[in-house]
């Protein structure tokens, strides 16, 4: 290998190292390390104790994820088992626990909560198949009895993925017991330093009424309504509250605003989607719960909104999905600080919020892509001769230019030597003396047969006892130059195939000089990228 290739051999492969530990390493370090941090951390500095746990400045710390949704068998038409799917699923998952890991634990939060859709198919799920998606979900969260984890509390709260609308549970109850079964009541109170977070089933708050689920929902709404109210609240939902058509949504939107959806069962047995919560319900939830913040996910995208509710205004925060699988480029977390302190007043001292943005994995990809054609082209362009043939082209062009140098001053200086066109016509003289007189010819050319007798060939003219010989001469000539460019042609025809072999040998000593720079450079960067997969799947 020349050494010039070898030395962008090894550039290439510099720039690939750097590029994997990046998009495999790196970038999941950025939240903590510069784009987020605590919406706290500019108050007091003091630390106090919240039920045991320290607190940095009277405020407990909370993680918050929306929306993970675990690719199975009902995500994108994949075929179950196969290559693809098994490959989908290991990328989303691997992505999720890098996030988990290298972005939201270093900030060591007190608590994680959870705003539904674990898995994307969960309704329609065997049980053998929840169960094998539930254990990935825990996996990937680390959320394991036996896990680094497990003195973190985790809350959840039910998604339309994880236990459908009403029109599925009238004849499919077994989705709402398996739920609670693993993840805990559907609708459910805890509280956070000194503020109490209200998870309500949004899934069945626009049900019949009659409905027993839909019931139980509201009771325990209500029964929420009659607690202290002097303590700050949040309510947690998964499906956003109502807003108007075309509400703005803030400056971290990524997608077009959707509008109010909701689709009804045929026979009046319940909602099969809705996208918001009706309008009579939201203002019901807020007028009952009197909440000073309001959490949501299943929009898959990020949304700010105020409600005017009858206590005042109202902040909600949907956030986007956490998986880089479910439309959106730009996945994200939040971070929240609720007070521990008894005495505050104002509710956005009570509760802050910060959201924090993961990588955008289809970015990093796409960069793996042309980084690759990169390598590629220049692997197969990269000259035969290494970058010498510059310096040799350079030698040559001064070559060139000293040689019409020297040329037009030669032809500046020459004399005409030749003969001007001229006739020649013998002549006797009075002896009988032959002589031949040369006569000087202005207009060059040929005479005519009929001007004394004479045939004119080049400059000089002959008698016509001359002419049969001429004929001949010109005939040998003539078959002489036929048979030289027959000669030539077949020189040319040849030259053409050796020219064609030479530009085959050359693609073909490319192509395999490529392969052996692409193979050194794939010994160094595929161990190198199994190594960060391993890293991170693997549960030590």
């Amino acid at each position: 290998m020349e050494e010039s290739l070898w030395r962008a051999t090894v550039f290439l492969c510099c720039v690939w190292a750097a590029s994997l530990l990046y998009g495999e390493m790196v970038a999941y370090w950025v939240p903590s390390l510069w784009t987020c941090s605590w919406p706290h951390q500019l108050m007091t500095p003091h630390t106090r104790m919240a039920d045991g746990v320290p607190s940095l400045g009277g405020h407990m710390k909370v993680a918050i994820i929306a929306d993970p949704q675990l690719m199975d068998k009902t995500s994108h038409g994949l075929a179950p088992k196969s290559v693809a799917l098994e490959i989908a699923q290991f990328y989303t998952d691997l992505y999720m626990r890098r996030a988990f890991l290298a972005s939201v634990l270093p900030f060591k939060p007190h608590l994680i909560i959870f705003l539904g859709d674990y898995f994307d198919g969960g309704p329609y799920l065997l049980d053998e198949e929840w169960q094998e998606s539930l254990t990935r979900f825990k996996h990937i969260f680390d959320l394991n009895h036996r896990g680094r984890r497990a003195d973190i509390p985790v809350y959840y709260i039910p998604g339309n993925h994880d236990i459908g609308y009403t029109a599925l549970h009238t004849y499919n109850t077994k989705v709402i017991s398996r739920y609670e079964k693993e993840f805990g009541l559907r609708n459910h109170h805890f509280s956070v330093g000194k503020v109490k977070f209200i998870a309500v089933d949004a899934q069945t708050l626009d049900g019949l009424k009659h409905e027993s689920l839909t019931y139980k929902t509201w009771d325990f709404v209500k029964n929420m309504s009659m607690d202290d109210t002097t303590i700050p609240r949040v309510l947690l939902s998964h499906i956003p509250l109502y807003r108007p058509d075309w509400t703005p949504c803030g400056l971290h939107r990524a997608s077009p605003i959707i509008n109010q959806r909701v689709s009804q069962a045929v026979h009046d047995q319940g909602i099969t989607y809705q996208n918001y919560l009706t309008e009579e319900t939201s203002n019901r939830l807020l007028d009952l719960i009197k909440p000073v913040l309001v959490l949501s996910g299943h929009d898959h995208d990020q949304c700010t909104v105020t409600h005017k509710a009858q206590h005042g205004s109202v902040i909600e925060h949907t956030i986007g999905t956490y998986s880089w699988q479910q439309g959106n480029l730009y996945p994200s977390f939040m971070l929240l600080s609720a007070s521990n302190l008894a005495n505050v007043t104002k509710s956005e001292d009570t509760v802050s919020t910060q959201l924090c943005f993961l990588p955008m994995q289809t970015h990093i990809y796409i960069w793996y892509l042309s980084l690759f054609v990169f390598t590629m082209l220049v692997l197969l362009l990269w000259p035969m001769h290494g970058l010498g043939f510059l310096h040799q082209q350079n030698r040559m062009f001064r070559c060139i230019m000293r040689a019409i140098g020297s040329k037009a001053t030669k032809d500046g200086n020459k004399e005409k030597d030749e003969d001007e066109t001229c006739e020649y016509e013998m002549v006797w003289d009075v002896e009988g003396t032959m002589h031949i007189i040369k006569k000087v010819v202005k207009n060059a050319g040929f005479k005519h047969s009929s001007e004394a007798g004479l045939v004119g060939r080049g400059a000089a003219a002959v008698r016509p006892t001359a002419k049969k010989s001429i004929s001949l001469k010109s005939e040998v000539s003539t078959s002489s130059e036929m048979n030289t460019d027959h000669l030539r042609s077949d020189d040319s025809r040849q030259s053409l195939k050796r020219g064609g072999k030479h530009k085959a040998d050359t693609l073909g000593k490319r192509f395999l000089r490529s392969l052996k720079s692409l193979m050194v450079i794939a010994a160094v960067n595929v161990p190198l990228y199994m190594m960060l997969l391993s890293k991170d799947w693997i549960e030590l």
